[in-house]
């Protein structure tokens, strides 16, 4: 089974122009993408490294950790993830129109969706200024994902279709495997596949029966499963907007956050002055020197804090990172240790990497994806550093497991 590794991991920033998309990613990231109310300011795609976030085993075992490839505040892991701004998509891109080709290829890396969502109804289709709440957001949830559902089906039929089912008939190739290779440029996996197949029903010993609608279903659950989706319901805080929310929320399948990037931006920039103290995902802040914050400042911290973090308990950015990585790609976070007594590895950091990895990863396959491929071909066992227990190279990893890897000398 072919798995993604963290190396791989690339959470796709989508919505259409002007949603919101770059200030999603300054926010998350702190970084400086174009921001801008008219069409494709981004073009090129914004890369950043943002952060999920998870209660660190530090506290667990009662020691003060000392992190190498993340960060530890309060017992709270800080772990890197790269995140993936892309053009804005507007209707019939799956065609090629506005930045359509474009956009979609640049989204074919990623394992999962955010969709940043004018939820206020203040833009058209295409991103366009409109008046507050003439444009429904529910239009905008429809469109992009027909488009992106369009564009999977383009990729499976191309212009030879027929000639291919003909081809995996006539000499009866693994349907699976040639599927897997017919759609590699969607960095789909096979399981993804299997998974489309069972949920659809359809006869997979005869592609070439399939018909214009069965391909079109099929494709619609593939990209489910291979591109989820998750709601980023931007702007929030204003008129019209927790009115559409909680309307939209009741009629939608894929999870809707309420969030405002440009309040989490904001929070973020002050913090950074240590003008107040803001950690990403909390429900207040705290002023630290109140002589440097202007009126004008002062206003929309209240505004934030009365709008936002009071009704909604965060401003949806770090949960928004969170639900993707953890509760949709379903992984988990193991620590990697040389001496599992006191936690170190050769230098002595305490508990120095965090690794996300799948949910369902094998010690093995851990080691030789996220450690070192000699640590694996030389493996003898691992301990559970919690525990002491001597584990095999097909224990099932646990979230939060603490390993120390035993292996033969080269």
């Amino acid at each position: 089974m072919i798995r993604q590794t963290i190396k791989d991991m690339l959470v796709g920033i989508i919505g259409k122009p002007s949603a919101g998309k770059s200030t999603f990613l300054n926010a998350a990231c702190l970084t400086d993408a174009k921001v801008g109310d008219y069409p494709f300011t981004t073009i090129e795609p914004n890369v950043g490294t943002g952060h999920v976030v998870t209660k660190c085993v530090c506290e667990e075992l009662g020691v003060k950790d000392t992190p190498i490839n993340s960060i530890c505040v309060d017992h709270q892991r800080y772990i890197p993830i790269k995140l993936l701004d892309v053009a804005g998509l507007v209707p019939d891109a799956h065609l090629g129109k506005g930045l359509g080709n474009k956009f979609l290829s640049d989204l074919s890396r990623a394992d999962v969706l955010l969709h940043i969502l004018d939820i206020s109804g203040e833009l058209d289709l295409e991103g366009r200024k409109i008046d507050t709440g003439t444009h429904d957001p529910l239009d905008d949830i429809n469109f992009l994902e027909n488009e992106i559902d369009l564009w999977f089906k383009n990729i499976l039929l191309r212009t030879d279709w027929r000639k291919f089912t003909n081809k995996v008939t006539m000499e009866k190739t693994n349907f699976i495997d040639a599927l897997y290779e017919r759609l590699s440029g969607l960095a789909i996996q096979k399981k993804h596949i299997l998974k489309s197949l069972e949920i659809s029903e359809l006869n997979t010993e005869r592609l070439d029966q399939w018909n214009d609608s069965q391909i079109e279903h099929f494709s619609k659950i593939l990209r489910k499963i291979s591109k989820p989706i998750i709601i980023v319901a931007n702007k929030i805080d204003k008129k019209n907007s927790v009115t559409n929310f909680h309307r939209i929320q009741k009629v939608i399948e894929s999870p809707i956050i309420p969030s405002s990037s440009l309040a989490e931006f904001f929070l973020r920039q002050l913090n950074e002055k240590r003008i107040i103290s803001y950690r990403p995902g909390a429900s207040t802040f705290d002023v630290l020197q109140p002589e440097k914050i202007s009126e004008k400042e002062k206003s929309v911290l209240n505004e934030i804090q009365m709008k936002i973090l009071d009704l909604f308990g965060n401003t949806g950015i770090q949960i928004s990172l969170n639900t993707a990585v953890f509760d949709i790609l379903n992984n988990i976070v193991v620590y990697p240790v040389h001496d599992e007594k006191k936690y170190m590895d050769h230098d002595g950091n305490i508990l120095p990497d965090a690794y996300i990895i799948p949910k369902d990863m094998h010690l093995k396959e851990f080691i030789q994806n996220k450690i070192h491929s000699d640590l694996a071909k030389n493996f003898i066992y691992a301990l559970d550093a919690k525990t002491k227990l001597r584990l095999g190279e097909n224990h099932e990893l646990k979230h939060n497991d603490v390993i120390k890897v035993v292996s033969a000398a080269r």
